[in-house]
């Protein structure tokens, strides 16, 4: 990674005309049942804005794994005019794909940007075991909470956070694959949040100081985990992060693969340095961001924007004229 790119701050405003562009386009097929439709209307519109950005992009994980030939976004590819900054780009249109079929609240559009070589990108697994906190968490935090029982790593955190593990809320993706974690935190007597979506959002719930959310606990998507990641680190939040296999032919290349692939990440393996942007706008509502609201001719969009470099947070609501 070269630390001689310094990325403007007015990268972070493109970035959120690209998320805009996408739940602009998403929120039109809200609670429709349409999803690939839906998906391939927002990522179209998130690739038009994005490519005119002035940075020299690469996307470091698309989605040819799950759409295949359908993908619009390929590992690899390039994004923006190729005139700026090189950076590492990871881009979902649309965070809780279920969520926004079925008009449920929790939905989002999320990109990243990083330096050149900042973001760890693995090809071993599609999934990610991870656990992600606020910053007061950090020094407890340690990488012994991913195997430790629920129970251990609530304590930790209530004792950092100042608080009764009975008064931690945990996010959970409601999988089956969460059953006995699900189990073990009630039992522990923290209450849980499942969401049967919006892994990028439960993560930035965690991740800021002032969230109602102390914890996210679980497996998800590799991509949907290294945006959480840049996300946290922009934050100033904690994370913890580990490649899991959900199958015989991952397991086998997992173990085959080099040891750092198998290892337990902090948030500073998973995104390094400090030139790191993170951008989301809500599609349907959640406790952060509002939903796209339609009127008439115009629209209405809430998004954050969180830079790493200064910590800073912005929320930003805008209105914007629709064919």
């Amino acid at each position: 990674m070269s630390e001689q790119t310094v990325l403007s701050p007015n990268l972070g405003l493109d970035l959120v005309r690209a998320t805009e562009a996408a739940a602009l386009s998403a929120g039109r097929w809200a609670g429709l049942g349409r999803l690939d439709e839906a998906e391939r209307a927002a990522t179209e519109a998130m690739n038009q804005i994005l490519q005119n950005i002035e940075i020299d992009g690469r996307l470091c994980v698309g989605e040819e794994a799950r759409l295949g030939e359908h993908a619009t976004f390929i590992t690899g590819q390039r994004l923006g005019t190729g005139r700026g900054p090189a950076v590492d780009v990871l881009a979902d249109a649309i965070d809780g794909r279920r969520l926004l079929a079925g008009g449920y609240p929790g939905a989002l559009s999320a990109v990243a940007v990083a330096q050149r070589g900042a973001i760890w990108f693995p090809r071993t697994t599609r999934y990610m075991e991870k656990i992600v906190a606020a910053a007061e968490v950090a020094q407890a935090l340690v990488p012994e909470c991913l195997d430790a029982p629920a129970a251990w790593t609530l304590a930790l955190v209530a004792r950092a956070k100042g608080k009764q593990v009975r008064d931690l809320v945990v996010f959970l993706l409601d999988r089956p694959r969460h059953a006995d974690l699900v189990a073990e935190i009630r039992a522990a007597g923290a209450h849980v949040l499942l969401r049967s979506g919006g892994d990028i959002a439960g993560a930035l719930l965690a991740g800021l100081h002032d969230s109602t959310v102390d914890l996210l606990m679980g497996t998800g998507g590799v991509p949907q985990g290294l945006l959480a990641a840049c996300a946290v680190k922009a934050a100033r939040g904690a994370m913890l992060g580990r490649l899991v296999a959900i199958n015989q032919e991952e397991e086998e290349a997992l173990r085959a693969a080099p040891p750092e692939d198998r290892a337990i990440r902090t948030i500073d393996e998973l995104v390094a340095g400090s030139q790191v942007f993170f951008a989301a706008t809500g599609i349907t509502d959640n406790p952060l961001l509002n939903g796209v609201r339609y009127r008439g001719s115009y629209a209405e969009t809430s998004s954050i924007l969180l830079r790493a470099e200064t910590g800073i947070r912005r929320i930003i609501l805008a209105e914007h004229l629709v064919e």
